[in-house]
């Protein structure tokens, strides 16, 4: 596939995980969008889908090969988790635990904060709580 048109879909992609549903996600994928590529202002699918709280969309990227820990935003946005946990949504937290996401990940290349202490700052007692049953350590610094 050529370079442009695997831009045209990650673009699409993303803003499928936030305005989209999920036989359109799927239909990207099939049709050869990257589960795991940022667009051009370096927003990854995942990171969009988990801010918005799309847990079926999460899933979904998942299953297809999206890295869980991958920052979107070149230090401007985060992790998934990171997301998911800043906005409450306890089940994207979920589906992004289940498929590996580092509980302990900082944002911002491991300088930043981590997923439980956006779930407290929040506050989100049940994002933090899976974050806590799943090994997360720590509280605001």
């Amino acid at each position: 596939m050529n370079r442009r048109r695997q831009k045209k879909l990650t673009r699409r992609l993303v803003g499928a995980m936030v305005f989209g549903d999920l036989a359109e996600v799927e239909a990207l994928l099939r049709v050869g969008a990257h589960p795991d590529l940022a667009d051009a202002d370096g927003t990854t699918p995942l990171y969009a889908g988990s801010v918005h709280g799309a847990a079926d969309k999460v899933r979904c990227l998942l299953a297809a090969g999206a890295s869980p820990d991958r920052e979107s935003g070149d230090g401007s946005e985060g992790t998934p988790l990171c997301g998911a946990a800043c906005w409450g949504h306890a089940e994207t937290v979920r589906e992004l635990l289940a498929f590996g996401a580092d509980p302990n990940l900082r944002e911002d290349h491991g300088s930043g904060w981590s997923p439980l202490e956006w779930a407290l700052r929040g506050p989100h007692p049940r994002a933090a709580e899976l974050l806590r049953a799943a090994g997360a350590s720590g509280g605001p610094r």
